[in-house]
């Protein structure tokens, strides 16, 4: 994949994550495409992220980017999953889409459009890893940079209907791109879409950018290239902002821990501790 950008390699990433997941005996999910989609850095990129994250002479300290990579992936499966059952659900969006392969490995209704929107790159490299595979739904590619102009018009071009409700997920994007774009990100999304639709995303708090044992971390991605710059700590209030009213809940939380989620869970009130945000809403 040439002139990798932040959000690809965290793809990359992820792939090898899942890949690694999917080795597992006590596997949250089963993703059989992951291993062919993590390319030739994804494991260099996740050997990196283990030894930041597992040191072998003190404790860990760091989140376990396996177990949380893990559980996104499934509190995100099943919420797809649910979605796409909802009386009147036509449209599922995934942006970015990176590598992932929920369109092949999940099984869909037969009405259900499937909009994966990602760079040309990203698309062309996933599309030759997956040569062969038949999507298990209506799967449209709208190829089109998601910071950039006109990815509206071209998502409409491949069938997007803004005036029915759709189901939108924001995967592992908003904490790598400033506020201001993040925020016109949600503009954005709020413009195209209809009343009652939903969205998903996961965020990180404020403190999770700046507290010194996340160093660790923070210092492999700004290394990548991909630096960690955008968190809230009232993330209902965020997509409040933008016509959605949405639930957040963190990792090791009812509903978001699979008993998987190795550390305590801080409650809100509490301050300066790292927080990652699993979202949920619909638009007003």
């Amino acid at each position: 994949m040439p002139a990798l950008e932040p959000v690809e390699r965290t793809a990359l990433l992820t792939a090898a994550l899942r890949a690694a997941e999917t080795r597992r005996d006590d596997r949250l999910y089963e993703d059989p495409y992951a291993a062919g989609l993590v390319g030739d850095v994804g494991p260099e990129l996740l050997a990196e992220i283990r030894a930041a994250t597992f040191p072998h002479d003190r404790p860990r300290t760091l989140p376990s980017t396996p177990d949380y990579n893990a559980i996104r992936t499934r509190f995100f499966d099943d919420l797809l999953q649910a979605a796409a059952r909802e009386p009147g659900a036509t449209q599922i969006v995934l942006a970015p889409a990176g590598m992932d392969s929920r369109a092949y490995r999940l099984p869909w209704p037969g009405h259900i459009r499937y909009f994966e929107v990602d760079r040309p790159a990203v698309l062309d490299f996933k599309a030759e890893r997956m040569r062969g595979v038949r999507p298990l739904a209506d799967h449209r590619a709208v190829a089109a940079d998601l910071t950039g102009p006109g990815w509206e018009d071209r998502l409409v071009a491949a069938g997007y209907d803004p005036s029915v409700p759709s189901t939108w997920l924001l995967e592992g994007l908003l904490y790598y791109i400033p506020e201001a774009e993040g925020r016109r990100m949600l503009e954005r999304v709020a413009g195209i879409t209809a009343p009652g639709s939903r969205i998903a995303a996961d965020i990180v708090n404020g403190a999770a950018l700046t507290l010194p044992h996340m160093r660790g971390l923070l210092e492999v991605f700004a290394g990548w290239g991909c630096p960690w710059v955008f968190g809230t700590d009232e993330p209902e209030a965020l997509f409040d902002g933008y016509g959605f009213d949405v639930r957040a809940v963190q990792p090791g939380e009812p509903g978001a821990d699979f008993g998987r989620w190795p550390d305590p869970v801080p409650p809100r009130a509490e301050r300066n501790v790292r927080r990652v945000f699993f979202v949920d809403g619909r638009r007003r």
